[in-house]
C-alpha cells in the first residue's frame, strides 16, 4: 500500500536584499554618516593620532626638535635592559598583592553592605569617600601615616598592641605592601559601588530558597551571590590587572622608584627614561616600553576573554 499522505514542502528560504551604495543612500546611511562624523574626527584626533605617533616615535632617537630614525634599535636596548626586567617583576608583584588582597575586600564589603538593613546609604557613602579624594592629597596623607617614626600614626598604632615600630615605605621589603595598601584603601569603594549595583539584580527567591533549605550566609554567597555575579566579577579582575599594570602614582609619590628600586613599576620606568635618566630624555626608549606594554595588555586582555568567554556566561 502506497504512502498517499502529501510530503511537508520546504518553506522557501527568504533572501535578503543585497546591499548596495544606493539601497545604502536611500536607507539614511549618509545622514547617519554625517552625525557620526565629529565623533570620529574627535576620536581620531585625540585616541588613534597619538597611538600612530607613539608608535612612529618609538623608531626613532628624538629630543622632541629633531627625530633620526634608528628602526628596531629602541626596543632591543630596552629589551636587553636589566632595569626593565626589575620593573617588570616589581609590577608582577604589585599586581599580585593588588589580587590577593585588593579584589576580594570589595567584593565581601558590598556583600555584607548588601545584608545591612539600616543606614545602608550612609555605609555606602563613606566607602565611596575615598575615592573622592583627590588621589594626590590621599597619596601624600598615607605618606605621612606611614612615618617610621615611633610617633608616627601607625607605629603609634601598633605600640597600643605591643609591636615594634615599622619602617613601612622605608624598607625595600615593606614598601610595595605599604603601596598595595593604601592603593586598596583608594581604589576599593569604586568596586563596592559596582558590586552593590550588581547584587540589586540576582533573584531574591534564589536567598529565600536557600534560607529555606537552612543555608548559612557564607553558603548562600557561595552558591548563590558569587554564580550570579560571574560576569561582573571577570570584568572587574581583568580592569584591575590592567590597572594595576601601569600603576605609576603610589610608587612615584611615596618612594620615587625605592628604596634600592624596589618599587619601581614599568610607568615608573617609562617616566625615569623620558624625563630624568638622560639629559635630552630617552624618548624613543620610552615610547617604545610604552608600546610593548600596550601590546602586552592587549594579547593579554584578548587571551582572558577567550579563555573566560565560557565560564563567564
Amino acid at each position: 500500500m502506497t504512502d498517499t499522505l502529501p510530503r511537508p514542502t520546504a518553506s522557501p528560504t527568504r533572501r535578503r536584499p543585497r546591499r548596495t551604495p544606493l539601497t545604502w543612500y536611500r536607507g539614511g546611511g549618509l545622514w547617519n554618516l554625517l552625525f557620526l562624523l565629529p565623533m570620529i574626527i574627535v576620536f581620531a584626533v585625540f585616541s588613534w593620532s597619538p597611538i600612530v605617533q607613539s608608535v612612529v616615535m618609538s623608531l626613532q632617537k628624538t629630543n622632541l626638535i629633531t627625530a633620526q630614525w634608528v628602526g628596531l634599535d629602541n626596543y632591543a636596548k630596552v629589551l636587553t635592559d636589566p632595569a626593565l626586567g626589575a620593573a617588570v617583576l616589581n609590577t608582577l608583584y604589585f599586581a599580585l598583592l593588588a589580587l590577593i588582597f585588593g579584589f576580594p575586600i570589595p567584593l565581601l564589603m558590598a556583600v555584607l553592605m548588601s545584608e545591612v538593613r539600616r543606614m545602608k546609604g550612609l555605609y555606602s557613602a563613606l566607602a565611596y569617600l575615598p575615592v573622592v579624594i583627590p588621589p594626590v592629597v590621599a597619596v601624600l596623607l598615607w605618606k605621612f601615616f606611614y612615618s617610621a617614626d615611633a610617633n608616627g600614626v601607625f607605629n603609634t598604632v601598633l605600640g597600643w598592641v605591643g609591636i615594634p615600630p615599622q619602617p613601612w615605605i622605608q624598607d625595600a621589603i615593606q614598601a610595595m605592601p605599604s603601596l598595595v595598601l593604601e592603593a586598596t584603601w583608594a581604589g576599593a569603594g569604586g568596586s563596592i559601588i559596582i558590586y552593590l549595583a550588581a547584587l540589586l539584580g540576582v533573584p531574591p527567591e534564589l536567598y529565600d530558597a536557600a534560607e529555606v533549605d537552612g543555608a548559612s550566609i557564607w553558603r548562600k554567597i557561595w552558591h548563590v551571590t558569587l554564580p550570579q555575579l560571574r560576569g561582573i566579577l571577570f570584568i572587574m579582575l581583568i580592569l584591575q590587572v590592567i590597572a594595576t599594570a601601569q600603576v605609576f602614582l603610589e610608587p612615584f609619590l611615596f618612594t620615587k622608584g625605592g628604596p634600592a628600586g624596589s618599587t619601581t613599576t614599568i610607568l615608573l620606568y617609562i617616566y625615569n627614561k623620558a624625563f630624568t635618566n638622560s639629559l635630552g630624555g630617552a624618548y624613543g626608549e620610552a615610547t617604545a616600553v610604552s608600546v610593548i606594554l600596550a601590546i602586552a595588555l592587549g594579547v593579554l586582555s584578548w587571551l582572558y576573554f577567550k579563555l573566560t568567554n565560557r565560564w563567564s556566561q
